[in-house]
């Protein structure tokens, strides 16, 4: 079984960064299909902002962070997906990324994506976002795929589905040449909340 951890990074609800992140897991699990099952697993960053920001914090994880930190830790690749605010990826993209252990996405086949209002942003998917990955060690695909507000039910749509293809066929041949080993997420202590700390004293 290979499984794919699909991040989304999307702030609003619905999120065309969902959307897109979707549709890149689907291509790369077509493209995938013949070596055997596929499993996604989404992992939505918008509902886990509070224990990040907990996380960064107290380098402490709470338990569905650190369910969702295991999945992206253990997956055989990752699609992440992410809005560009400010020519780079959004605080809350990059805060989860720095709750992550420092060798976490070692050698781990990633595949980039990202949203912006216009065409403008597109060249922060290669100059604010992959280097960040390259500082982490991770073996991005060549073929990121931004999608601007206009790619989406346009005449051009088509030029996009094929970007997503392109793309989700690249992190398919980068996972079956990858050499990165099974990896387990460390076990990460739980949050206690410090009432219930003190409710365990005695006076």
């Amino acid at each position: 079984m290979t499984t794919i951890a699909v991040v989304s990074a999307g702030l609003s609800e619905p999120s065309s960064t969902r959307l897109l992140a979707d549709r890149l897991g689907a291509a790369t699990a077509e493209a995938l299909s013949a070596d055997g099952p596929v499993e996604l697993r989404t992992v939505e960053l918008r509902p886990l902002a509070h224990e990040i920001t907990d996380a960064m914090l107290t380098r402490f994880a709470a338990t569905v962070l650190a369910a969702a930190t295991a999945t992206v830790v253990e997956a055989d690749a990752v699609v992440f997906v992410t809005p560009v605010f400010t020519a780079g990826m959004s605080g809350l993209a990059k805060s989860f990324l720095d709750v992550l252990d420092k060798d976490a996405l070692t050698d781990m086949p990633v595949l980039l994506g990202a949203t912006g209002g216009t065409a403008r942003h597109s060249l922060a998917l290669e100059h604010g976002i992959r280097p960040v990955f390259a500082y982490l060690r991770a073996a991005v695909v060549p073929t990121g795929v931004f999608a601007a507000t206009e790619d989406w039910g346009s005449d051009d749509a088509g030029t996009l589905d094929a970007r997503i293809r392109r793309a989700g066929a690249d992190l398919a041949w980068m996972t079956r040449a990858s050499r990165r080993q099974p990896q387990q997420a460390d076990a990460l202590p739980e949050v206690v909340d410090f009432a219930s700390l003190l409710g365990g004293m005695q006076r």
